[in-house]
């Protein structure tokens, strides 16, 4: 199946002890591209990354995490005593001294720097396994999405191919027909040069034999044929294999014979058709930019 590389999706979830807000959205890249923004959540992040390696196999995956814990136990709370006596002391020494009784909040004293630190534990298992399965289940949908695009691409590509295909049967066709007018256009030439005397068929066919043979077109047709039915096996690949480099590196091997096909003709229609040709492929490589 053929996979596009953009989707989004966002999900919530919530059990006892946590709740989750997960984003992912994914888009173009050569290669398997890997970006987490949010809590930090420590080894459960290489745990989400494998899993989303497993079934995203190319392109950039942008991952945000809002995490929250509900349970007391999920936090660790450490309160440094010793600064706090320190800080106390001190106002009931002030307060003596002037006379006037000195107090703070405890608002005030939590903004104390090394006073109070607040942090969260790491993930428990079951913490773990309900983070992976919201995780998966948001996959799930930005998948969808992938595929949905995956198969109006592949649509849009069979357009543009049966295109292509169209031209390179009319190139074909004027290529038959170029010996006849290679023969023809010949002939005129070397009778003006003659002055009008009429030229010898031998003598004739023997350089229209050489035009045609330094102007042959066979070996570019037959590639760019060859490619075409390639690209198509592509569009309709074994599940789960990505094709998207496959795909483009058939774009660019067809434009390339396109190029030459230009480069070599002598003849417009041909010119013309090769022009019509490379103007699809632009569209099929950038079509190409978005596959899995």
């Amino acid at each position: 199946m053929i996979l596009g590389m953009t989707g989004f999706a966002e999900k919530n979830f919530a059990s006892p002890t946590l709740r989750l807000k997960i984003s992912i959205k994914t888009l173009n890249h050569r290669f398997f591209d890997w970006s987490y923004k949010g809590v930090p959540i420590g080894e459960a992040e290489n745990r989400l990354r494998v899993l989303c390696q497993k079934r995203i196999r190319r392109g950039r995956v942008e991952v945000f995490l809002d995490l929250v814990s509900l349970s007391a136990e999920s936090w660790n709370f450490t309160l440094n005593e010793g600064l706090l006596e320190k800080i106390l002391a001190s106002l009931d020494r002030v307060s003596r001294r002037t006379g006037r009784r000195l107090e703070i909040s405890l608002d005030s004293l939590f903004r104390v720097p090394q006073l109070v630190e607040v942090g969260r534990k790491a993930l428990g298992p079951k913490q773990t396994a309900f983070l992976e399965r919201g995780f998966s289940r948001t996959l799930d949908d930005v998948l969808a999405l992938r595929r949905r695009e995956g198969l109006e691409t592949a649509r849009q590509l069979r357009v543009h191919l049966a295109a292509v295909r169209r031209f390179v049967s009319r190139a074909e066709e004027q290529f038959k027909r170029q010996p006849a007018r290679l023969k023809a256009k010949l002939k005129k030439r070397l009778s003006d040069l003659n002055g009008g005397v009429p030229v010898s068929e031998g003598k004739l066919a023997e350089e229209a034999s050489f035009q045609a043979q330094r102007y042959d077109l066979a070996e570019e047709i037959g590639r760019l044929k060859n490619h075409l039915d390639s690209f198509e096996e592509f569009l309709s690949p074994k599940v789960g294999e990505p094709v998207g480099r496959q795909l483009d590196f058939l774009a660019q091997e067809l434009n390339r014979e396109a190029n030459t096909l230009a480069s070599k003709s002598q003849d417009i229609r041909i010119t013309r058709e090769s022009l019509a040709i490379k103007n699809e492929l632009e569209s099929i490589r950038q079509h190409v930019q978005n596959i899995e």
